[in-house]
């Protein structure tokens, strides 16, 4: 830490010579001593300070002290100041919505919804907690709108993007179109595990061993000598064996999701808009970004459970558009050569099996 620096002016009728004297004896330390006029000046700490007060009505002599340096009064106050203001700032700003962007690919609507939102108050800058709640400003900018299906709002940061969603046109009259009665069929072999039937009748039971083809329920529904076809729809979902055969590239990139990091920056509150007047604007900028960086892995043996494994169950849930879950797997074997691993696997699947079949005569 740095000491505390005075500047000291003396003034003594008698001279000077034997005060400062006395100062050496008390050990006070003195910098920069010179002469001008019948005054002497030179610097000293805050303990050489105490000694001059102390010294000076015995030896009749006029001290004049001030601070030098940046231990000065108006200094440090300057100094505070700028680093409250330095601190206090950007926390204000980011209180205040500072930017609206309307995204739309017309611009009429862009400019109704712009009035429409200046009409209600929603503008910059705005306290970003006075502003409505999503469903009542969707409300507002929706009325009178017949082109709208839906407005999405987004947030970020000081910033509101408006997204307003066309309603999708149609010239076509569309036919109501009547599906035919149907029954629930085994499209692949398993055990049934559960129904979940909206209409229908079950053909059979849970843990009952099916094939393909098998009847799983029946659009057909017999009360007494009456019968009645409402045709079955709904899922029946079985345990059943995928034997999965893969060929993967020896080499393998992948991905993985970086740290995300805050850079914030200064501009100017005000900016230019194209017709040259000022408008204001957010001081301070906020921009996420993130790396995310690329590996390389040699596919080899011992990563078979680790890595070629997982790769694989990700595989076939994405391309499975039904509800699919993976019980259990078996790996039956793998083999590597220099540029490709091939293998089979062995999974235990649960989903739903069932697809329509057409109610014919015969049934």
């Amino acid at each position: 830490m740095s000491h505390k620096r005075f500047e000291v002016q003396l003034t003594a009728a008698g001279g000077a010579s034997s005060f400062l004297g006395k100062l050496q004896v008390e050990q006070v330390k003195i910098k920069n001593l010179y002469m001008a006029g019948r005054s002497v000046y030179f610097e000293t700490d805050s303990k050489g300070i105490q000694t001059i007060r102390r010294l000076r009505r015995k030896y009749r002599v006029k001290v004049k002290i001030s601070h030098i340096g940046n231990d000065t009064v108006n200094y440090r106050l300057f100094s505070s100041l700028l680093f409250i203001v330095g601190c206090v700032l950007p926390l204000c700003a980011s209180l205040f919505l500072w930017n609206i962007k309307v995204e739309s690919e017309v611009p009429e609507l862009a400019e109704r919804l712009e009035n429409k939102m200046e009409k209600a108050n929603i503008t910059v800058p705005s306290l970003l907690s006075k502003l409505p709640e999503e469903d009542e400003m969707r409300r507002l900018l929706m009325q009178d709108e017949s082109s709208l299906s839906w407005i999405r709002f987004k947030q970020m940061g000081t910033s509101l993007i408006v997204s307003p969603m066309l309603a999708p046109l149609s010239t076509e009259v569309k036919e109501d179109v009547k599906e035919k009665p149907s029954h629930l069929v085994a499209k692949t072999g398993g055990v049934i595990t559960h129904f979940a039937l909206t209409r229908g009748e079950r053909a059979s039971i849970v843990h009952q061993t099916v094939k393909k083809g098998d009847m799983l329920a029946t659009g057909i529904l017999e009360q007494g000598e009456k019968t009645t076809v409402v045709g079955a729809d709904g899922a029946v979902y079985a345990d059943y064996w995928l034997e999965y055969h893969f060929e993967l590239p020896r080499t393998v990139k992948y991905f993985t999701i970086g740290e995300e990091q805050m850079n914030i920056n200064w501009r100017t509150p005000w900016e230019k808009s194209k017709s040259d007047s000022l408008r204001l604007r957010n001081p301070v900028t906020f921009k996420k970004t993130r790396d995310d960086p690329v590996h390389t892995v040699r596919l080899g043996k011992g990563m078979e459970e680790t890595v070629i494994l997982p790769l694989l169950k990700y595989d076939l849930l994405s391309k499975r558009t039904d509800e699919l879950i993976i019980k259990e797997e078996n790996i039956l074997h793998v083999t590597f050569t220099n540029d490709k691993v091939k293998g089979t696997i062995l999974f235990l699947i649960n989903e739903n099996i069932a697809e329509k079949r057409p109610i014919t005569q015969g049934d």
